[in-house]
């Protein structure tokens, strides 16, 4: 088995973003996704049913939510958005590739459940 690098093979066109999947399982998904100066839609929000954590590892970034909040951030900034909060990438630098780390997940619904045993 051989490692892998997130900035193993980044595009050579950053016309539109880019999403790798690093992993999927059940109840969870990683992904690399890559950005040059995209953003979201200005009519678009993320609305999703998973939670998300994200983590900026290269670049810089700023997350916009819909109660009017904004999240600034940098290489080796994470932050953790809980499913159906809605949210929209308002900016990325236009002069450095950013790359995020995107690992969305559902909780098991028997988390925290005693174990019956």
């Amino acid at each position: 088995m051989q490692p892998r690098n997130i900035r193993d093979a980044l595009p050579d066109d950053l016309a539109r973003e880019a999403c790798d999947d690093l992993l999927r399982a059940p109840g969870v998904r990683i992904e690399r996704i890559v950005s040059l100066g995209h953003s979201s839609p200005d009519q678009g929000w993320y609305d999703q049913d998973e939670d998300e954590w994200v983590m900026v590892t290269a670049g810089r970034a700023t997350i916009e939510f819909a109660d009017g909040s904004i999240c600034r951030l940098a290489a080796g900034d994470y932050l953790n958005i809980p499913a159906h909060c809605r949210h929209r990438v308002a900016w990325t630098d236009p002069g450095e590739v950013t790359i995020w780390l995107a690992v969305w997940y559902r909780e098991r619904p028997d988390a925290g459940a005693e174990d019956p045993a």
